[in-house]
């Protein structure tokens, strides 16, 4: 592994201010003492964008106190013109890619911009990376590549062919990209699997933060295949230490017997690594938002629950295998569900307040 100190680098996060790219970069201008962190979304209204409103504003005043110059470009990687611009303009050290239209079930209705963001967004990248090497490209995949996998945990090492939705397919493309890129241009490059991240100022169509928006609506959530789903639930800040932590170790370059690269292309799940039963989690979050004062201690619980079957490109348990994460980075995700949904409802409170 190629060792990396952030410290004085140029670093393009895309997706920022997204749920994960704003707290990577509001990490990035905290820790590092000197460089640029470049931040780029197309802001679009898949969820509320003064969501991402805000978290821009968390990531403003952050830059505020930091000695590292942060630049904020509104655009998509959709459009090559500008990511070349970019590439030229900053001669980028390291590229994290967080842009992503997300979403299982979003992608039913609307696989167009599946595939402009997630494989020609992506595509565009790869050959910006190409014409100006970086030392590193890290980029989210998704645990949603393992399907209908039946085998848990889910290994870095299984069979990851047969998606169960088009969001999933494009991220599996994805990794096929960059392992071409990385054999053809000898560019090192990480992919990363998160498992269904969740917290502060997340977004609003994950389940966590939809049900609590309906529940002090005082509308009745849907509890997918009848309440029998686990889910690796993994909070936010674990998710950002485990990128930084992989930002700065490169898979080494290296040639074969052959004389050619060998890819320097590696890929690991970021996930709890404690399935969490889907019941007991939506036990915990009213708790919590009982204690936070979003609802009222006598809220009627058992009458706001439907349990319903199944939906289309869901799978009843995502279970990550972090082994080889913390054998090569000294990492595993720590932070419990009581712990991250009690940050999600007081944030919640405060924010809605």
């Amino acid at each position: 592994m190629q060792k990396i100190d952030l410290n004085g680098k140029t670093i393009l996060v895309t997706g920022c201010p997204g749920f994960i790219g704003a707290n990577l970069v509001i990490r990035l201008l905290k820790d590092m003492s000197s460089g640029t962190v470049v931040s780029l979304d197309n802001m679009n209204d898949y969820y509320d964008p003064a969501l991402k409103e805000y978290r821009l504003s968390l990531v403003e005043k952050a830059a505020e106190a930091s000695p590292v110059k942060h630049v904020f470009v509104k655009g998509s990687i959709g459009d090559k013109a500008l990511v070349d611009q970019l590439f030229a303009d900053y001669k980028f050290d390291i590229v994290v890619n967080l842009a992503a239209q997300a979403g299982v079930r979003y992608s039913i209705d609307h696989p167009d911009v599946y595939i402009e963001s997630n494989i020609i967004g992506f595509y565009n990248l790869l050959e910006a990376c190409r014409h100006n090497p970086v030392e590193h490209l890290v980029y989210a995949s998704s645990s949603s590549v393992y399907g209908g996998n039946k085998k848990v945990p889910f290994s870095t090492d299984d069979k990851v062919d047969n998606p169960v939705s088009l969001y999933a397919a494009t991220k599996k493309s994805d990794e096929l990209l960059a392992h071409a890129y990385s054999k053809l241009y000898n560019i090192p490059s990480t992919g990363l699997r998160f498992f269904t991240v969740y917290g502060p100022a997340g977004r609003p169509d994950m389940f966590y933060y939809s049900a609590t928006q309906k529940l002090v609506a005082g509308k009745a959530i849907q509890i997918f295949n009848y309440g029998d789903m686990r889910r690796d639930f993994t909070y936010i800040d674990d998710i950002v230490e485990g990128i930084v932590r992989v930002m700065q170790g490169a898979p080494e370059k290296k040639n074969g017997e052959d004389g050619l690269p060998i890819p320097p292309y590696a890929v690991y799940n970021i996930g709890g690594g404690q399935p969490e039963n889907l019941l007991d989690y939506i036990s915990t979050l009213q708790e919590e938002l009982v204690r936070a004062g979003v609802l009222p201690a006598d809220y009627d619980f058992e009458g706001h629950r439907e349990l319903v079957g199944m939906q289309a490109g869901d799978v009843p348990v995502t279970y990550a295998d972090s082994e080889a994460l913390e054998r090569d980075y000294g990492f595993t995700p720590k932070i419990g569900i009581r712990e991250g949904l009690r940050a999600f409802a007081e944030w919640y409170a405060e924010y809605y307040r």
